[in-house]
């Protein structure tokens, strides 16, 4: 057989986990989670606990050293139940995830592997107040002086970070180079100079806690430099091929649970004398959820299966970056529509996947971003 559909024995164990803790842990808690804006600290515990956290950490720091289509597998129903509370348990995957790449031992021996040890955070800290899509515009600082890096400089839009024990932070070593002068860096949270500011109210994922971290001659050990000078760029990118799969299959998570619900609401709710699902203008709308989750998911396992295998997937992970946040908007849009004014109100699930939607077309690179590195890997790059 030359092309195999099937998730291996593990691979479906991991599933039915996950599946059965979003539908224990986190389904009965998104509601309140989403109202207070609550970060949650005790769903990460238990997550913690059965081995839904960190599930990437490499094994001589006491992780798993799972794939990244197992962390796709996780995210999709974890997502499915919540991508507020979702995306707060995966965060560390983000922040972790240029630390991977470099593979220092010493540095991953002293951030990663007490994250094994107890339930603790960690934040990526690269987009700022004037540079989002735009990375090389990133205008925080880092200087070299004798054995230390002193940093200045603002970071936006960082999820977690109020709870973060460290910092994955990009910075200008030299501003004259562009992209090319972007350094990276590991920032202990408690160094002295590092302030976050207040929580954003957010529209969605409100369970995710998001803020602005100012870095004010914040002053760290030189050998906390992920590679060396210049390497930040590169390291950012790469990081992003491991992490893009993992955002999307939260999207399909969204996408699964319009299908689901649309499903169950049209067979319910009636007009004219039969359920709603029997009339063409809805049922083709939940038809699209359902070709629509199967097309993300299949682009997305896709993406992670490539860098698994070690193969470079940056068109691929953008293809279902793009693709499933895309699908998750429009999904979580027709869902409202089939619920009609029941989906327009708090009471019913479809409008809280709507809010989290929107932030799939946004953030770890917009739609637009997506095709663009999409196009440059089309006609720039062998295809």
């Amino acid at each position: 057989m030359v092309i195999d559909f099937e998730l291996n024995e593990t691979q479906k164990e991991l599933q039915k986990l996950a599946s059965d803790f979003a539908r224990k842990e986190i389904l009965p808690q998104a509601e309140h989670h989403d109202k207070e804006s609550k970060f949650p600290l005790e769903i990460a515990q238990k997550a913690f606990e059965v081995g839904l956290m960190n599930p990437g950490f490499p094994e001589y720091v006491g992780g798993l050293d799972l794939g990244i289509l197992e962390e796709c597998i996780i995210a999709e129903e974890l997502g499915a139940a919540c991508t507020g509370i979702a995306t707060a348990l995966g965060a560390n995957m983000l922040a972790s995830a240029p630390l991977i790449v470099v593979d220092n031992h010493e540095i991953n021996k002293e951030f990663l592997a007490p994250m094994m040890e107890e339930v603790q955070f960690a934040s990526y800290c690269v987009t700022e107040p004037n540079a989002g899509s735009d990375v090389a515009g990133v205008q925080t600082t880092a200087k070299k002086i004798g054995d230390e890096y002193i940093i200045n400089g603002n970071k936006q839009w960082i999820t977690g970070a109020k709870y973060a024990k460290w910092f994955y932070v990009l910075a200008q070593t030299d501003a004259s180079q562009g992209h090319k002068g972007l350094s990276a860096f590991v920032v202990p949270a408690d160094t002295p100079g590092v302030t976050v500011n207040k929580k954003e109210d957010m529209m969605g994922q409100r369970a995710s806690s998001t803020h602005s971290v100012t870095f004010k001659d914040v002053k760290i050990p030189a050998k906390y430099l992920l590679g060396a000078e210049g390497d930040g760029f590169k390291i950012s990118m790469k990081a992003f091929d491991r992490t893009r799969p993992g955002v999307a299959a939260g999207a399909v998570g969204i996408i699964k649970a319009c299908r689901d619900y649309s499903i169950k609401y049209s067979m319910e709710r009636t007009s004219f004398g039969v359920p709603i699902a029997m009339h063409e203008a809805v049922s083709f709308m939940v038809v699209e959820m359902a070709m629509e989750h199967e097309a993300a998911q299949l682009l997305t396992w896709k993406s992670a299966w490539m860098i698994d295998k070690g193969e470079k997937n940056t068109k691929f992970a953008s293809f279902a970056k793009a693709f499933a946040a895309d699908a998750a908007m429009k999904s979580a849009t027709n869902a409202v529509q089939v619920y009609g004014g029941y989906g327009y109100s708090k009471e019913y699930p479809v409008e809280k996947l709507m809010r989290d939607a929107k932030i799939y077309q946004i953030y770890e690179g917009t739609s637009q971003i997506q095709r663009l590195i999409i196009s440059k890997e089309i006609f720039l790059r062998s295809s």
